[in-house]
């Protein structure tokens, strides 16, 4: 199947490793050029740039600090100046700190929101204004969790509510933009082998294995083989929703 992504121009947050590194190589199997946001592993960014070269088509890094709106301000510009327009936006990076709602620091609560759901909406707006201007349809694609249906039971209450509120408010920025051709889609993973989720898997593998029915954990290459899809243009007509890939954690 032609995806129809070759030449088309992709960012990516959170792309030097994980997931995103996996969405940022997929995209570059199809013929998308990528910019590889990363916050803090310049080299790790650097590597994957390297292999999407490699596959014969353009990459750059671009650093910026989700933590920092100023910064975050930064990035629709930058993407938008290394190869002149932007396609796809894939909101990707994301934090996944441990605590009780009874022990949780309010400057973790806002760090959690500010990564996980303000600088998405803030990305999400500029991208958007970018796609009216040019006179085109895009599309943007939000990287939420089953934690955001299922909630949590391990100490991340801040990170469940905030893609609670990535699937809420995406589904409602899809409403607003669907007449423009822009389309707007969640994907709700579920354990994924990462570095996010390695050291609580390296404590007790086992109970994690439990929750999920197919009785494995996720490739970072087969939740990004449906990232992809739905950033293509064969799936131009899937707006608003909400795509599961859980191992069947999420059936509905």
């Amino acid at each position: 199947m032609d995806l129809g992504l070759k030449d088309k121009v992709a960012l990516v947050t959170g792309g030097s490793r994980g997931l995103g590194r996996a969405i940022c190589l997929g995209l570059a199997a199809e013929g998308a050029k990528v910019i590889v946001h990363f916050g803090r592993n310049r080299q790790a960014a650097a590597e994957v740039v390297e292999k999407i070269q490699g596959l014969g088509t353009g990459a750059v890094s671009l650093q910026a600090d989700l933590t920092d709106r100023e910064a975050v301000r930064t990035v629709m510009p930058r993407a938008i100046e290394a190869f002149g327009l932007l396609d796809i936006l894939v909101n990707n990076a994301g934090i996944w700190p441990t605590a009780w709602v009874k022990d949780m620091e309010e400057d973790q609560w806002r760090r959690t929101i500010d990564v996980n759901l303000t600088a998405p909406f803030l990305l999400c707006r500029e991208m958007v204004k970018h796609l009216l201007q040019r006179g085109v349809g895009g599309k943007i694609l939000n990287i939420t969790s089953q934690a955001a249906f299922r909630g949590s039971t391990t100490g991340h209450a801040d990170y469940a509510a905030s893609k609670a509120g990535l699937v809420t408010f995406s589904r409602s920025l899809a409403r607003e933009v669907a007449r423009a051709g822009i389309n707007v889609n969640t994907l709700a993973p579920g354990i994924v082998e990462t570095d996010l989720i390695r050291p609580a898997l390296e404590k007790n593998r086992q109970k994690y294995l439990d929750r999920i029915p197919l009785g494995r954990i996720a490739t970072p290459e087969e939740v990004a083989a449906v990232a992809v899809f739905l950033v293509s243009e064969p799936a131009s007509y899937i707006t608003g929703a909400t795509i599961d890939v859980s191992g069947g954690i999420l059936m509905h």
